[in-house]
């Protein structure tokens, strides 16, 4: 999660239940981290493209929900996919963050930090509907 993320969900700034939110792609030279504040302010994001690598700035709309009381778990309940048109798509990082504009939390899509590249004619998905985001304990 992004510092402000966090405090945002403390301060009822931030609502899982009925804010809207999209998940983004950024490259590797991106500023992408703990400390960034809103999705304006990461540079660096994956080139607008969609008829070559099927990346639109701004990214997919995700859904999430929230269970449980002691222990929270926030959820995707939609997948975001990009599909490849004509060209390949490359990518480090992946946010998610409120249409308003504050980033909730980031993620690498590769567990050892790499760029992931999906070739054409294949698909990028991100997480799975169902998939656990963060749990706050």
């Amino acid at each position: 999660m992004t510092n402000s993320g966090r405090t945002n969900l403390l301060d009822a700034l931030t609502d899982v239940d009925t804010d809207s939110f999209k998940m983004a792609l950024f490259l590797s030279t991106s500023d992408l981290a703990a400390t960034e504040n809103t999705y304006a302010g990461v540079t660096n994001e994956v080139a607008n493209n969609p008829g070559t690598t099927g990346y639109t700035t701004g990214g997919i709309a995700v859904a999430l929900t929230k269970s449980g009381t002691s222990t929270v778990t926030v959820v995707m309940t939609t997948a975001p996919v990009w599909t490849t048109v004509s060209a390949n798509l490359v990518a480090k990082f992946a946010a998610i963050y409120e249409v308003a504009g504050n980033i909730l939390c980031y993620c690498t899509l590769d567990s050892g930090g790499a760029d992931v590249t999906t070739t054409f004619p294949n698909t990028l998905t991100v997480g799975a509907n169902g998939a656990t985001v963060f749990t706050l304990a």
